[in-house]
């Protein structure tokens, strides 16, 4: 059974359509970031100074923008259980294949969304409302100069991929 978080932040008006777009994991990034990892580990390399590796409990998910004139209206997210996710985003495109991810490269704020151990399942997810709140607006500016963009999910805590659901909505122009 899952209990879901419905938060609706500073709704801008709606002048357009709705658009609900869902994060969707990019498998083939996140296993060109684990290749990484496991490459510097076989070799005994370090990573370069600055780069950001993918973490075991991380992944590379995406959102594909076609119509790139969105105002953020809010977030929808379902957790299965109790955890943490946090989802933050790639400030620029990014190709894993000629560049390493840099520390740089991650915007804040992140949007981080639990659900304390103990807690029952109906129990609503927290999250830090202004940060997500502008996290979400940054999102729909970052959408007018990209047509697809990146971020690193983290599960932690007991939260799993498979028990997780995120999207954002947005009003179109």
């Amino acid at each position: 059974m899952s209990s879901q978080m419905y938060t609706e932040l500073s709704a801008a008006p709606s002048s357009g359509s709705a658009l609900e777009l869902r994060f969707a994991e990019d498998t083939s990034l996140t296993e060109v970031m684990r290749l990484r990892v496991q490459s510097l580990q076989r070799s005994g390399q370090k990573r370069q100074e600055g780069e950001r590796l993918l973490l075991p409990h991380e992944a590379v998910y995406r959102l594909d923008f076609a119509n790139q004139e969105l105002t953020f209206v809010h977030w929808s997210v379902s957790l299965i259980g109790n955890g943490r996710v946090t989802v933050t985003g790639i400030s620029q495109l990014w190709t894993p294949d000629l560049t390493h991810l840099m520390t740089r490269q991650l915007l804040e704020p992140v949007g981080t969304f639990w659900r304390n151990a103990g807690d029952p399942e109906d129990t609503p997810l927290k999250c830090l409302e202004a940060d997500i709140q502008e996290f979400g607006e940054r999102i729909a500016e970052l959408a007018k100069v990209r047509k697809v963009m990146y971020f690193l999910f983290a599960f932690k805590e007991g939260a799993e991929a498979d028990k997780v659901s995120i999207s954002v909505e947005f009003n179109q122009a």
